[in-house]
């Protein structure tokens, strides 16, 4: 990650209480695809937090990653009420095509469970997928 200037500019945005861990990291992973241990390091100081308790937090959720990765996310629901809906049975077509370009990342709860299987392209959900349309959304990528 870089851009300290920039990291530096989020920070400031939030006052150095523990509250703000969670919006100063899913800043951080927006601006940057990533929470490097850079960023965990100069957001524990801002916050006046051991890096142990940051890392903690960041390698808990899923949202938060510790590299880049430029290809495009498909986030698939692979809940109980997706799997109740078939989300298990179109992964393969899924993963057959995204190959290396696109990442399919299983997630746990998109809260779509009435809709479901369920899937998120950025803020984008999609919902009451079948294959079709799920490989549909991959290729599109």
């Amino acid at each position: 990650m870089s851009g300290a200037a920039s990291l530096d500019a989020i920070l400031a945005d939030f006052a150095p209480e523990q509250a703000s861990l969670l919006p100063i990291l899913h800043e951080v992973q927006a601006a940057f695809g990533c929470v490097d241990a850079a960023a965990e390091a100069a957001i524990a100081s801002h916050l006046n937090l051991s890096r142990a308790e940051v890392h903690g937090v960041v390698s808990f959720y899923h949202d938060f990653t510790p590299a880049a990765d430029p290809r495009p996310c498909v986030q698939l629901c692979r809940a109980e009420a997706c799997q109740a809906r078939g989300v298990d049975a179109l992964v393969a077509a899924a993963e057959a095509a995204a190959g290396s370009r696109v990442r399919i990342k299983t997630v746990y709860c998109l809260g779509l469970c009435s809709a479901g299987p369920a899937a998120r392209v950025g803020d984008t959900l999609h919902v009451r997928l079948d294959e079709a349309a799920l490989v549909d959304l991959v290729n599109k990528l």
